[in-house]
C-alpha cells in the first residue's frame, strides 16, 4: 500500500490540480498541501472528508493502511 503522502500527490495530479489550487478548494494554503505530500504533516480530522471528496476517494482509502502514515 502506498503512503498517504504519495496517494494525495498522485490523486491531486490526476485531477490536474496544483498544490495551491487544492489548498484553495479546501480553504488552506498550498504550503499545507506541500507539507502533506512531503510527509512533514498530515491533514487534520476536519479536512479529511473534504480532501477525500476532492480527490475522488473515500476517507477509508486515505487511511486504509495504518502503516501508510508518516513516521512522525
Amino acid at each position: 500500500m502506498e503512503n498517504i503522502c504519495d496517494l494525495i500527490s498522485q490523486k491531486r495530479k490526476e485531477r490536474g490540480l496544483t498544490q495551491a489550487e487544492l489548498g484553495a478548494i479546501l480553504g488552506i494554503s498550498g504550503k499545507a498541501v506541500s507539507k502533506w505530500e512531503r510527509a512533514e504533516s498530515v491533514p487534520d480530522v476536519l479536512t479529511l472528508a473534504a480532501l477525500a471528496e476532492v480527490l475522488g476517494i473515500t476517507v477509508n482509502e486515505l487511511l486504509s493502511d495504518p502503516n501508510a502514515l508518516p513516521e512522525e
